[in-house]
């Protein structure tokens, strides 16, 4: 018995990679991939890292689109040569107890300056794919009032047609 506590507290101790940190590694490299090809103009490896359900929210409150649809309104983009251009500045992983789902957030730096991006990846047939991102502008709380004017015209319209 002793043989056997001994065993199981060695392996214990090892100094293997955790699954969950194996996990995060992997949700780290997927986004920083999707983030590049982007940036390259790289179509198909950039929609070949979503699942084919996934939902891409922009920064426009009428940007909430699936798959199809954010393929459709991007590859004029990509067509020209150039996306866009997103940098992780920091980012948080966190992954779920069971290793299939993913979720993180992270500020990037944009031709927008700070942006936050959020998300979800799932782990389909052994490779993480992302199934839901949010893309946000982030405002500085002093500027917030400015903000609100310039979108003021626009989305007290949009506001109206939501609540019909």
């Amino acid at each position: 018995m002793k043989k056997y506590l001994f065993i199981v507290l060695f392996c214990f101790g090892c100094n293997t990679p955790k699954p969950t940190e194996t996990a995060k590694a992997e949700v780290n490299e997927i986004l920083d991939q999707w983030h590049k090809a982007a940036a390259e103009a790289n179509f198909d490896n950039y929609f070949n890292a979503l699942s084919e359900d996934a939902i891409f929210i922009g920064t426009d409150a009428t940007e909430n689109w699936n798959k199809t649809d954010f393929m459709a309104y991007s590859k004029p983009y990509f067509d020209r040569g150039k996306a866009w251009s997103f940098k992780a500045l920091e980012r948080n992983v966190f992954i779920a107890a069971d290793g299939k789902t993913a979720w993180f957030d992270e500020l990037l730096n944009t031709q927008m300056k700070i942006c936050r991006g959020s998300g979800i990846l799932t782990n389909e047939n052994n490779q993480w794919k992302i199934r839901h991102y949010v893309l946000s502008m982030t405002i500085p709380n002093e500027n917030s009032n400015v903000v609100i004017k310039a979108k003021d015209s626009l989305e007290s319209l949009l506001i109206q047609q939501l609540q019909k």
